[in-house]
């Protein structure tokens, strides 16, 4: 106790003498949840930044500008420094209007690695300091996931370290209802075969295990994308995951045939999906849900990504009346946890001494733990106190986050739109309808070539 008190007053000590005073800060070093000795320990070696502005723009809009606005203020007390963070809804396109303009800001937050590597390539980012990579690998969970994910080629063509997640995703979820699962005598499986044995126990016991909708206006059929992406990362090695998306092995070949099977077992059988294997794509996907909190319920289950509950009825308990779990993996096939999300990166547009220090702010607990508190902030750094998550609900998905062994992209972003937000989307449409697997897959490469 008597080391903490030092160690938050050595925090107090540190903001009130710097450019933001003690009450500026939304959560007062040396309350709640929060790492105030590793703060305390960074700040007093940081750099004295007084007199410098370092400039970040990125996509957030309001609160999220207001919550990260907040976190930015712990580096300024420490530093000095003057932290300007602009956000755009347009952001992807004045970033590089900004970059060929010569004025971009020190650091852009990109929503998707795809137009960073664009940059990357052109040479209009610098590569992170040089230890980044061996500090992302030793205190991110599935370390060598997100070195990857950031790693890009430069002007060179050489790869090189360019980007920092903060702030993730998860899409490896299943959606359930405790209380259903209680009465019914269900237990949580904890790998795919038991999932599997749970939802044919569910069919044998006369009820319907899940509740699965493919209908979102002219974006009809990502849902099904993610099914497969995430049966590709259950099936197959990471490396042929990452082959897929770039196209490097084709769309047909009888590993992502397979993978697309494995979700028509789920959603191809009408015993074993609401309303029917016919209904699926004609299932809004912001309806499908609704089915598992109706009495009795229509369904047990739903595959969804940790947005869904925007579309769950309102005055549920979490805990009780909903909660998820992991979709586990295959026991037999030593493929380790992997989790499908995505994720905002952190890149240098324009380098600096205090850019730098930010970056270094950025690994520390408190600069994670200050967002966690806040809003739907999810991080994979195995640094931080979970009890800062602001509710339960965030609290289990960073759970999930930290045992992940493997974390990828979802597949179709990383795809040409005409195929990711294209062709793969109608094709899961027409399989679900009947189609083969290897017809779909087919005429999905046929677009892919038609397109090199």
């Amino acid at each position: 106790m008597k080391s903490t008190l030092m160690m938050s007053a050595a925090a107090v000590a540190i903001c009130a003498g710097a450019a933001f005073a003690d009450d500026h800060l939304t959560f007062k070093p040396g309350e709640g949840p929060f790492d105030w000795d590793g703060y305390a320990a960074w700040a007093a070696t940081a750099p004295d930044l007084s007199g410098q502005t370092v400039t970040v723009a990125g996509p957030w809009m309001q609160p999220e500008w207001g919550f990260f606005e907040n976190a930015l203020a712990y580096f300024e007390a420490a530093t000095g420094a003057d932290v300007i963070y602009t956000g755009s809804d347009s952001f992807e396109q004045q970033i590089l209007i900004d970059a060929e303009a010569g004025a971009a800001p020190n650091i852009a937050v990109f929503p998707q690695p795809g137009l960073a590597a664009l940059m990357a390539s052109n040479g209009q980012l610098s590569p992170m300091p040089g230890n980044m990579g061996d500090w992302v690998r030793d205190n991110y969970a599935a370390g060598q996931s997100w070195v990857d994910l950031g790693t890009f080629t430069d002007a060179n063509g050489a790869p090189q370290m360019y980007g920092f997640f903060f702030n993730v995703n998860v899409k490896s979820l299943v959606w359930y209802s405790p209380e259903n699962f209680e009465d019914a005598g269900y237990d949580v499986p904890g790998s795919m075969e038991e999932l599997k044995a749970l939802t044919d126990q569910i069919v044998a016991d006369g009820e319907v295990p899940w509740c699965i909708g493919l209908g979102s206006g002219a974006a009809t059929g990502w849902p099904a994308t993610d099914w497969v992406e995430d049966m590709m990362l259950r099936t197959q090695t990471p490396e042929v995951y990452d082959q897929w998306t770039k196209n490097e092995i084709p769309f047909d070949d009888p590993r992502v045939l397979a993978a697309i099977d494995e979700f028509g077992w789920f959603a191809l059988d009408d015993a074993k999906v609401a309303g029917g294997a016919g209904a699926v794509a004609s299932t809004d996907f912001r309806d499908s849900p609704k089915g598992l909190f109706t009495a009795p319920p229509q369904c047990y289950m739903h595959r969804q990504a940790s947005f869904v509950p925007a579309f769950f009825p309102e005055d549920l308990e979490f805990g009780v009346d909903t909660d998820f779990f992991y979709l586990p993996s295959f026991a037999d096939k030593d493929l380790g946890n992997p989790v499908l999300g995505g994720g905002t990166l952190m890149a240098i547009t324009e380098a600096s001494e205090g850019t730098t220090a930010l970056m270094e702010f950025f690994q520390q607990p408190i600069a994670h733990e200050v967002m966690m508190a806040q809003t739907g902030f999810l991080t994979p750094h195995n640094g931080v106190n979970m009890e800062a998550y602001k509710d339960d609900t965030l609290r289990g998905l960073g759970e999930i986050l930290l045992g992940a062994t493997t974390f990828r992209f979802d597949g179709s972003d990383l795809m040409p739109g005409a195929v990711g937000a294209g062709t793969f989307w109608t094709g899961m449409v027409d399989y679900t309808g009947g189609k083969p697997a290897a017809e779909v897959a087919a005429e999905i490469q046929s677009s892919w070539d038609a397109i090199k």
